[in-house]
């Protein structure tokens, strides 16, 4: 009767370490995914950029500074890889892309554009997937932060090689201002 008691509590802790670690393992895996899907949107984004610029280039020739900035931004942008580096970088580029939008609507023509329209409801609309993304990343990078923090998980957190994770925070000090709203 011992011998039977001593197997079911020690295939009682075998099942707790392997759902423990399981658990971990999960949560790696659902932070790696967030952070694909921030890419896949950033992707998209930069791949929209060019097609922009050039069709707001057609109307404000002598805006050269603006649209270098964007291209500069842009490259930085894909070429980035830490999450650091990809988050200064998005917040450049969406900087740049402000900058951008801001021209264009000095040219009411350019803001008649079928093409230009069609250009900016797909970049809001990417913008708002990189948003999403941004959160769901760092939900999941929270979830996977505080399992690898809290008992007891983390005690098998260095067994299932799984860390910490940064978060995703862009430095937009136009972000942190309160919008003036006038009547």
């Amino acid at each position: 009767m011992k011998t039977i008691v001593v197997l079911g509590l020690i295939a009682l802790i075998v099942l707790f370490f392997i759902a423990q670690y399981n658990r971990l393992i999960r949560l790696n895996i659902s932070v790696n995914e967030a952070w694909a899907q921030i890419e896949v949107q950033l992707k998209r984004r930069a791949d929209l950029i060019p097609n922009l610029v050039e069709s707001v280039k057609g109307y404000a020739k002598h805006e050269q500074s603006t649209f270098d900035a964007v291209v500069t931004a842009r490259a930085k942008a894909t070429s980035a890889s830490s999450v650091a580096d990809v988050a200064a970088a998005d917040g450049m580029l969406t900087q740049a892309l402000r900058g951008l939008l801001a021209v264009a609507e000095a040219y009411p023509d350019l803001k008649a554009s079928a093409n230009f329209l069609s250009l900016q409801d797909e970049l809001a609309t990417t913008e708002n997937k990189v948003a999403f993304s941004r959160q769901f990343y760092n939900d999941n990078v929270r979830s996977l932060n505080t399992a690898v923090k809290t008992v007891p998980t983390n005690f098998f957190a260095g067994f299932a090689k799984v860390t910490e994770r940064e978060f995703y925070e862009v430095e937009d000090p136009q972000d942190r201002n309160a919008p003036k709203v006038t009547f």
